[in-house]
């Protein structure tokens, strides 16, 4: 089920969008994943970043937009957008031994899965973050339900498909 965007990562396509536009999809963030988001006075604009459609808000890539494994498209915060944002649900906590390997795009193991959001049905897409500091380190598709993530101590949990690092983190506009 892997989502890999490394063969055409350049972003084509970059126009700006109405706020009307962007709204329905920010609300649809905002009711999944529990966001507070301010977007007063902000610029957006869609972008096509190799297979995914990158939402830029001030020139920051906040969200994505992509087909999850029933071909339906589906929004998601970036890394950035966490970060801004601070989603309160569809959340993963992993122990330090699990972040070296995040932060080179490995999938997440079930082993290293300390807590979650018991909300998490199977093919949700997902972000990962620290049990200490709980700051976001990855965003995936779940593998496997929030619970059964909890109670299983072996294969994998998350494919990943974004990480702190990657080519979309560092993306400069």
């Amino acid at each position: 089920m892997s989502v890999n965007v490394s063969k055409d990562l350049k972003l084509k396509k970059r126009r700006p969008v109405r706020k009307k536009v962007v709204l329905p999809l920010l609300n649809e963030l905002s009711n999944t994943l529990g966001l507070n988001i301010d977007i007063q006075n902000a610029l957006f604009e869609f972008a096509d970043y190799g297979s995914w459609n990158l939402i830029l808000i001030d020139k920051l890539p906040m969200a994505i937009e992509l087909k999850n494994p029933n071909g339906e498209l589906v929004a998601f915060p970036t890394l950035k957008g966490i970060l801004s944002w601070k989603p309160s649900l569809k959340w993963i906590s992993v122990d330090r031994g699990a972040i070296p390997f995040l932060l080179n795009g490995a999938d997440c193991m079930m082993a290293g899965v300390q807590d979650c959001d018991q909300e998490i049905i199977e093919n949700d897409l997902v972000w990962v973050r620290d049990e200490t500091h709980k700051k976001p380190i990855a965003v995936g598709w779940a593998l496997t339900d929030g619970i059964n993530m909890m109670n299983s101590k072996s294969g994998k949990g998350i494919s990943t498909i974004h990480w702190i690092g990657d080519e979309l983190w560092n993306l400069e506009l």
